[in-house]
């Protein structure tokens, strides 16, 4: 089902994320040369299990109290257009 190739795709981006950083501690690449360096000052969430009826408007007024929401993406169901 969805969530078995998910999980696998989530677990091929880990292993390659180690790969990477695996390369630059054995090149000695740190700091601004990182790719870390672009991504320090952001931090992505998955919120999971939301009720579908939530809009993007519901999602930032309940999760703007812990900081500054500035991206969010809510996916639709490909055959009933419904919020997932």
């Amino acid at each position: 089902g969805f969530q078995f190739h998910a999980r696998g795709w989530r677990m091929n981006v880990v292993k390659e994320l180690q790969r990477i950083n695996a390369a630059e501690v054995e090149k000695g690449i740190g700091g601004n040369a990182s790719w870390h360096a672009d991504f320090a000052d952001s931090a992505y969430v998955y919120a999971g299990g939301l009720d579908y009826r939530m809009t993007e408007g519901d999602v930032i007024t309940i999760f703007s109290q812990y900081g500054e929401i500035v991206d969010v993406s809510m996916g639709r169901d490909k055959k009933t257009r419904r919020r997932r």
